[in-house]
């Protein structure tokens, strides 16, 4: 364990003359909120937070946390569901919402330059005006920094037609943990120059630089929308219909699954009556088609309709006016918030081939009764990345937070790994999933990436204890 270096009134000092004395924060107060994100109800206080506005000002506080050899936690908008931007060691919380531009939209070459304190959905509104499309759209697209989504690549519903953040970012201004500033590749559509750096830094979660520009490229904006919502008699059948639908040529923009209990909770929660749940279903899937010839469109949707009624499903909602289709993406994007507002919980981040979906799903079902807890799924189902909500209920305190439940969480993964698939789509690894990263890399393989920390980051003061311990 390296020695880290207590926050002293010298370094206090030093952060003061490199920021500001207003963008430094030690009281109490400021600390506690900077000592938690969404996940569970983990809290670790800092020492400090630091509130910096330029890389040259990042350059300036990693290269004395080297020197001095303090640890340096980075942090967005704090709506991490894995822990990663949690200061486990104390030290320097560096907050990056000061970093909160949109430089550059670029309509001539559909790309955009921000910085990483842009919130999504901000950035998604600014480039829309202008007839472009930013598509990855993670549930906490209204509060979660674009920074954070490079961190942990994150993706959304949209992912299932367009890919995930890593598939938009075309180059990135970095701070090393040593201090120097570097663009890791070019803002251009192709590039086999070098090692890809970009995309080595995408998905990192803070460990090997702090990302100060962000170079992303964009689509024109899709003319027209349609959605959907399928109620089915049997959760198994929902999970089989979305491999289905893709066999049968059709890609949608969104297919998202919703277990009973997710659609019931959130809409006791937003105080929602959009949907009428009849009691023998037991799941929905949501589904969106996009594009810019309606008629077009309208075929596709009735055809995808068409394929569902081959499965024991009740009566489709089509969502005929814009109105409904806000509250129905509503119900889907607050189920966190409302699962975790009505039981203790532990969500995990399963991702599987979309045709193996249906024995995951049965799988986690038959973990869930021998080890005694009940689960909730929902997620984007159109990808295979499935979000699993277990339930403590009856579990006592200990086996909540002890082997018990990990040994459960562990045979989860290990389904995955069968299954083709692995123990995180979206969310990350961070603080609380990283004891199971051997279930799906090989000795050698975590050897090689701990060694690519230690190229970038000798002295092991950026985001310690993250991803590999």
């Amino acid at each position: 364990m390296t020695p880290y270096t207590k926050i002293s009134p010298a370094i206090i000092s030093s952060l003061q003359q490199i920021v500001g004395e207003q963008h430094v924060f030690f009281d109490y107060e400021s600390l506690e909120n900077y000592a938690h994100d969404e996940t569970e109800e983990l809290m670790y206080l800092p020492e400090v937070v630091v509130k910096p506005t330029t890389p040259e000002q990042i350059a300036d506080i990693l290269k004395l946390a080297n020197k001095e050899l303090i640890t340096v936690t980075p942090r967005g908008a704090g709506t991490g569901l894995s822990g990663g931007a949690l200061p486990i060691f104390g030290g320097i919380v560096l907050s990056m919402e000061r970093f909160n531009k949109i430089i550059q939209i670029d309509e001539r070459n559909l790309q955009a330059t921000v910085e990483p304190g842009v919130i999504n959905e901000v950035f998604q509104n600014a480039v829309r005006e202008k007839g472009l499309f930013y598509p990855p759209d993670p549930a906490s697209k209204g509060s979660c920094f674009l920074g954070g989504n490079v961190a942990e690549s994150s993706g959304g519903p949209k992912c299932v037609k367009y890919g995930t953040t890593k598939d938009y970012i075309l180059n990135l201004e970095v701070v090393l943990p040593t201090g120097e500033i570097i663009f890791t590749g070019a803002n251009t559509l192709k590039n086999s120059t070098g090692y890809n750096l970009t995309q080595l830094m995408v998905g990192s979660e803070g460990t090997l630089g702090i990302v100060t520009k962000i170079i992303v490229k964009l689509l024109p904006h899709p003319k027209y929308d349609l959605l959907m919502l399928v109620p089915f008699r049997s959760l198994d059948e929902a999970c089989a219909a979305v491999s289905e639908t893709f066999r049968a040529g059709f890609t949608p923009s969104a297919m998202e699954l919703m277990e009973r209990d997710a659609l019931l909770w959130v809409s006791k929660y937003v105080q929602s009556n959009v949907i009428k749940i009849e009691d023998d279903i037991q799941a929905h899937l949501l589904i969106e088609v996009d594009g810019n010839d309606m008629k077009v469109l309208m075929k596709e949707m009735e055809a995808i309709a068409e394929l569902m009624t081959k499965y024991n499903i009740a009566d489709i909602l089509f969502a005929d006016a814009e109105a409904q289709k806000q509250e129905l993406w509503k119900l889907r994007r607050r189920i966190n918030e409302a699962v975790k507002s009505n039981a203790i919980s532990k969500e995990q981040d399963t991702v599987v081939p979309r045709a193996e979906l249906p024995v995951l799903v049965k799988g986690i079902k038959q973990i869930g009764e021998r080890y005694h807890f009940k689960s909730v799924c929902y997620g984007h189902a159109g990808d295979g990345n499935l979000h699993v909500r277990i339930i403590k209920g009856e579990l006592t305190d200990e086996q909540w937070e002890g082997h018990y439940i990990k040994k459960a969480i562990a045979e989860i993964f290990m389904l995955c790994k069968q299954l083709g698939g692995t123990i995180s789509g979206e969310h990350g690894i961070g603080l609380i999933q990283q004891e199971y990263m051997n279930i799906v890399f090989s000795e050698k393989a975590i050897h090689i990436q701990k060694e690519i920390k230690k190229v970038f980051d000798p002295k092991g003061i950026l985001n310690p204890g993250k991803m590999f311990g």
